[in-house]
């Protein structure tokens, strides 16, 4: 009779950088590997409206909800402070915009502690809490092992978005990063 082992299920995270023109993320865990299963992001006009542009980040955020689900954990970069109230404004709209796609599907964000502040994201992904967005994008192409050729959306929300994910994963030690890091 043969031991029969089992493989332990894949652990699916979604990651968001929340604002106007949010970033979105799905990452897989197998075997302790990252995955990118899928990233986008939307860019919201300033001729808008603040409703309209809300609209568009809750239907986006719920359409990729929608094709990329299940989620193990939803996991958001943490806002510090805005630059003025307006900054500060569109931000927490546009974490209620999302937060009312993810509730349709049963989810929420996780109310992480601490929390991923955008420095903690940068340290945990590149190593350098002020790094640059190409930086980070190279890392999480590092990371993901996406390769030089692999292109984030203009702006880089996509890249941001796969970054809050990993940083999660990292500093939780959900996944291995030392073969990664050569």
């Amino acid at each position: 009779m043969t031991k029969k082992t089992t493989r332990p299920k894949p652990l699916r995270v979604l990651g968001l950088d929340l604002s106007l023109s949010p970033g979105i993320a799905a990452i897989e865990v197998r075997n302790r590997k990252p995955y990118l299963v899928a990233c986008s992001s939307v860019a919201t006009s300033t001729d808008d409206p603040d409703a309209v542009r809300n609209y568009t980040v809750e239907s986006f955020v719920s359409h990729f909800v929608r094709e990329h689900r299940p989620f193990d954990h939803v996991v958001r970069e943490d806002f510090t402070a805005g630059r003025n109230k307006r900054a500060t404004q569109t931000i927490f709209s546009s974490w209620a915009a999302a937060d009312r796609a993810l509730y349709s599907y049963g989810y929420q964000a996780a109310d992480l502690k601490p929390a991923l502040a955008p420095t903690s994201v940068k340290r945990l992904v590149t190593g350098n809490g002020k790094a640059e967005k190409a930086e980070v994008a190279a890392a999480v192409r590092r990371l993901l092992r996406l390769g030089e050729g692999y292109v984030f959306k203009t702006g880089y929300d996509d890249s941001d978005a796969c970054a809050v994910a990993l940083a999660y994963l990292i500093r939780e030690g959900l996944i291995d990063t030392e073969e990664v890091a050569a």
